[in-house]
């Protein structure tokens, strides 16, 4: 039986940006879960929550576009919301085979507690950042998948 290694040699992995986001992403994301699972929400959810809240009339193509999903899964996702009377659907103002999405008021309260937890934890996920630092990492993010 051999020896297990004392300390595992990853420094080649630490130097490049998507080893270092996605271990980031997975620590945030597990925090996420896990304070939004009182609320009945996965981290998609609350994603097409808050555009369809800070957008209102939104199509599903706009949400799809914006959050790299398969309309399919979208379409499911916004069944699960239907189902808890968390949006409404009404025709599109400019394009009436389009459909607009709002939050029905259950929706916008569930959103309101929603974004003040993220943001919560995103601060308690983040201890040795500042805040001018932690805006600075959002902008580099940004500019990688922009």
């Amino acid at each position: 039986m051999s020896k297990p290694r004392k300390r595992i040699d990853s420094s080649f992995l630490r130097t490049l940006v998507g080893y270092n986001a996605r271990r980031a992403a997975l620590k945030i994301m597990g925090v996420f879960i896990e304070r939004m699972a009182r609320l009945e929400l996965r981290p998609v959810e609350f994603s097409v929550l808050s555009l369809i809240g800070h957008n209102p009339g939104i199509t599903s193509r706009e949400i799809c576009r914006e959050l790299s999903l398969l309309a399919p899964n979208l379409v499911r996702l916004l069944g699960r919301l239907d189902q808890r009377d968390l949006v409404r659907r009404e025709a599109h103002p400019d394009d009436g085979r389009a459909v607009g999405l709002r939050l029905s008021e259950a929706g916008q309260a569930l959103l309101a507690e929603a974004e003040v937890e993220a943001a919560a934890l995103e601060v308690e996920v983040t201890p040795g950042l500042s805040d001018a630092e932690r805006a600075q990492l959002i902008a580099l993010l940004q500019r990688v998948y922009r």
